[in-house]
């Protein structure tokens, strides 16, 4: 089964009453086309674990509320026009109520969670929403800095990206109260990688790498946010050199401003082989799960094989 948007919107029947119509309706238009893969992998490893669907259900509606609200402030800080190819709910329904809608998603994730009755559950999710709120923060006041560092952009992803994927292999381990700790500790570090080579494939698709997305290209370089990959090619060049790059204004400008089409696909596989070490580190944390899961929890090692290729490489 995978959970739908309509699935997820009510776990309590105070979640979205019919006397905020208005709430509602902006829910649907967010909610609707998207992918929910951070659900699913809260499914797929609740599934692996035994662990009541009701459970799995309110840890599913937990991350997309929260995973949500974020991208509704994010377009607003943003000024993104556009969310999921449609207009962005506060060009729709105002600034202020996108921040409100916002706000009241994580609202609701706190009371839903405080009912389940599981507090080191509501203590990790709360520590995650502030990790994520952190590099939110973070991420904005590097906006404008062409000669930030790769290891200052990492940091930013860890909390703003990483915190997400950790939770999702993490929180149906924290709401079943899952004894061996070791699981527990390699589960949260692979949701770290997984995390980090989500955004730095993201990252690539603003320079129409593996953009099956059809992602808008330079978006970021042009809203004057350098990104993983940007930061990347620009390591160690001079600065008039890397003025020029970011004020690149197409793909083709970009590739010759960096010193033509071969210099820009020895970077790229350059930056696919550092990524490439982390898959490998992955890979080896796998095993390592692997012999600390029961026989009847091997299912997870399965579901998790695959991701590295589907979130980095975009491989289905």
């Amino acid at each position: 089964m995978i959970f739908a948007s309509q699935d997820l919107k009510i776990y309590s029947a105070q979640d979205f009453p019919a006397y905020l119509p208005k709430l509602n309706s902006l829910y649907d238009d967010l909610f609707s086309g998207g992918k929910g893969f951070r659900s699913q992998l809260v499914k797929w490893t609740s599934q692996s674990l035994s662990i009541p669907i009701e459970t799995q259900k309110l840890l599913a509606q937990t991350i997309e509320f929260i995973h949500n609200a974020s991208l509704l402030h994010d377009d607003l800080v943003d000024r993104s026009h556009l969310r999921r190819g449609k207009p962005a709910a506060w060009t729709k329904y105002t600034p202020e109520y996108a921040v409100l809608a916002g706000d009241y998603l994580l609202a609701r994730v706190m009371v839903n969670l405080s009912r389940f009755g599981n507090i080191d559950l509501v203590q990790y999710t709360a520590e995650m929403i502030s990790d994520l709120l952190e590099g939110e923060w973070l991420q904005d006041s590097v906006v404008g800095d062409f000669y930030i560092q790769l290891e200052q952009l990492d940091r930013i992803h860890e909390l703003k990206t990483s915190s997400l994927f950790k939770w999702c292999l993490k929180a149906p381990l924290v709401a079943s109260r899952y004894p061996n700790k070791t699981v527990v500790g390699l589960l949260e570090e692979m949701g770290s990688i997984l995390g980090q080579l989500f955004q730095r494939s993201d990252d690539l698709l603003d320079y129409d790498v593996r953009n099956a997305e059809n992602k808008a290209i330079l978006g970021d370089l042009k809203s004057k946010y350098l990104n993983s990959f940007g930061t990347f090619v620009c390591r160690g060049r001079a600065r008039d050199e890397i003025s020029k790059i970011v004020q690149s204004q197409s793909l083709v400008e970009f590739k010759l401003n960096l010193g033509g089409e071969a210099v820009f696909d020895a970077l790229l596989k350059e930056f696919d082989d550092i990524n490439s070490q982390k898959i490998q580190l992955y890979f080896h944390l796998l095993e390592k799960l692997k012999e600390q899961l029961q026989p009847s929890e091997q299912g997870l090692i399965t579901f998790l094989k695959p991701l590295p290729d589907l979130l980095y490489w975009r491989r289905k």
